[in-house]
């Protein structure tokens, strides 16, 4: 497909994102455009219903669920996008790690490269499952294995991560062939198929359950009222004035843990040589950004919260795959800006193609978890994890 065809279309994804995303937004429209949410509002019941039929086919047995005889934690959101997940699971996987578990990751691999589908029609034979990292070297890059499974894979020396949109295969992979025996679901709340241990799910202290309607009309994957299945509710992006919010989760789930978290920025890496530039660096300097994430506002004011100014800001549709052009386009316009740097995110500088040279410096911002209150539930589970019995684990 043609780069200016692709680029139109993540142009209309991104208008709708916008309009569905935030409680309001959806207001005041031209006819036209009510109409069309009025179309979403339809598809989004028909979806309502096929998420509760399949549940309960689930529930009732018709639809199996398979056991892997190890523990297994979910790690997932009851919205669409934009939580900050991958940060949950890279905590997740390096305490337990710490605890001396053999952890994968199992990942559906969004907008990762696919065979073609006359190839993957006549293909008789079942592949095993992509390898981003067998928990001893990288083998995948990001196109390949997807944007997070190789963020993860690069993050996570040691632990194994694994692709396929069969998690019970991927599963019984990891299990059977690398000798794993804790694996970490990844955005598997609505994954059915492969029975849970323990039930973590994320929710965005910004934007907690959108617009109130279920996909395509808002952003919810189901029904609110559906956290009540979890076991530990992360409420991420949190800047510790949670009440509210705890008191609408309590409403939904009486006996989940929480746990309250921020992301925090450590530092600035430079995306072509690998170099860690303090923070500190960022006060009273002129940035330009460029992103391809559900929620770019956040990471575009972080920046400023640290002191920087920000003149211009390139957004593209979540998981956009760039090309030489467009790096260096935002870099030239950097310039052109007489800006300091362009800053990108890590999601997305593991996207960018390679440059040998740059008129200004190119650095992703590094973030990762800090916990705000919590902390004590949050070791209690991986402590439950790390030592509680099952029919198949001979640990104690």
């Amino acid at each position: 497909m043609a780069r200016s065809k692709i680029r139109g279309i993540e142009r209309i994804e991104q208008k709708l994102v916008r309009i569905i995303q935030e409680p309001g937004a959806d207001v005041g429209h031209p006819w036209h455009v009510r109409l069309m949410l009025g179309t979403l509002r339809v598809i989004s019941l028909v979806f309502a219903g096929i998420v509760i039929i399949r549940r309960d086919l689930y529930r009732i047995g018709i639809f199996r669920r398979y056991p892997l005889g190890c523990q297994v934690i979910s790690v997932g959101n009851i919205t669409a996008g934009g939580t900050g997940k991958t940060p949950v699971v890279e905590i997740f996987a390096r305490e337990l790690q710490k605890s001396g578990r053999r952890v994968a990751i199992l990942s559906r691999g969004y907008r990762k490269r696919e065979l073609p589908w006359y190839q993957r029609l006549f293909k008789e034979n079942i592949d095993p499952p992509r390898v981003v990292s067998d928990g001893t070297r990288l083998l995948l890059d990001s196109e390949m294995g997807g944007d997070e499974p190789y963020m993860l894979a690069s993050n996570l020396p040691g632990v194994v991560v694994l692709v396929d949109k069969n998690r019970v295969k991927s599963g019984r992979y990891a299990v059977k062939r690398l000798k794993c025996d804790t694996l970490i679901l990844d955005d598997g709340f609505q994954y059915w198929k492969l029975q849970h241990m323990l039930e973590v799910v994320l929710v965005d202290k910004t934007n907690p359950f959108g617009n109130g309607h279920l996909l395509p009309r808002g952003v919810l994957r189901e029904s609110a009222r559906n956290l009540k299945r979890a076991d530990v509710i992360f409420i991420t992006k949190s800047n510790g004035d949670s009440a509210a919010l705890r008191e609408q989760i309590r409403a939904l789930n009486a006996k989940a843990e929480i746990i309250e978290c921020c992301h925090k920025p450590r530092y600035l890496q430079n995306v072509y040589t690998a170099r860690h530039t303090p923070l500190e660096w960022l006060k009273g300097k002129t940035l330009t950004t460029l992103s391809g994430i559900a929620s770019p506002q956040g990471f575009e004011d972080s920046l400023r919260a640290m002191g920087a100014k920000v003149i211009h800001c390139d957004r593209y549709a979540d998981h956009h795959r760039y090309n030489a052009q467009e790096i260096i386009d935002a870099v030239n316009r950097a310039s052109d800006y007489k800006a300091d740097a362009l800053v990108t995110t890590e999601k997305d500088a593991v996207r960018f193609p390679h440059l040998e040279t740059t008129p200004v410096p190119v650095y992703h911002l590094r973030v990762d978890i800090e916990l705000l209150s919590g902390t004590e539930s949050f070791h209690d589970a991986v402590e439950r994890i790390c030592f509680r019995k099952n029919a198949r684990d001979p640990r104690p």
